[in-house]
């Protein structure tokens, strides 16, 4: 029972409660009529990696949905929170990829995105026995990663927002959603 095919999506929602604030984030997402299951971080073999809007097409309510799931949330005002998905894929599609999840406060989108595509291109580096020193950069690590000619490809996807000065709950997600058929 594997994936066959996977899709990135993200939300934000903001509510005077934690869970209802959840809730607007994964309408927001596109995935809050199916019943979620958090799995772990592996892109299954020849999986395929689909548009969001795509993907959400193959939804239906009350589905079970694997998901691998990064999200963040806070009421303190003015706090910025962040969360989001790496997504390592080997040039070998028989092989499986990684997924990572990520989130953090007082980082944007961009930063928590890198850190989550590093994650996970590191995991598979690690997993294809390509030497990496650690203490690089994601940028130094990319190129190396790249030229091994083992890893075709890396992304992510990354919410991040600022809580309002009220003080309502705000909910970050970036997930992706593994799709049985």
């Amino acid at each position: 029972m594997a994936p066959k095919k996977m899709f990135l999506t993200k939300g934000v929602g903001k509510d005077r409660d934690p869970l209802s604030s959840f809730e607007r984030a994964l309408k927001d997402a596109g995935i809050e009529k199916c019943n979620l299951v958090n799995v772990s971080s592996i892109l299954p073999p020849n999986c395929e990696v689909m548009p969001r809007e795509r993907g959400i097409e193959l939804l239906k309510p009350g589905q079970i949905t694997f998901v691998v799931m990064s999200r963040n949330s806070s009421n303190e005002p003015n706090r910025l929170i962040a969360s989001s998905i790496g997504v390592a894929i080997p040039a070998d599609r028989s092989m499986y990829g990684y997924l990572s999840e990520y989130h953090s406060f007082g980082e944007t989108d961009e930063k928590a995105g890198e850190k989550a595509e590093d994650l996970a291109a590191s995991m598979l580096a690690s997993t294809l026995g390509i030497d990496f020193d650690v203490k690089q950069s994601w940028d130094e690590k990319e190129q190396l990663f790249k030229l091994s000619g083992k890893i075709v490809k890396t992304r992510n996807i990354a919410q991040s927002a600022i809580v309002d000065k009220d003080g309502m709950w705000m909910t970050v997600l970036s997930t992706a959603v593994l799709l049985l058929e």
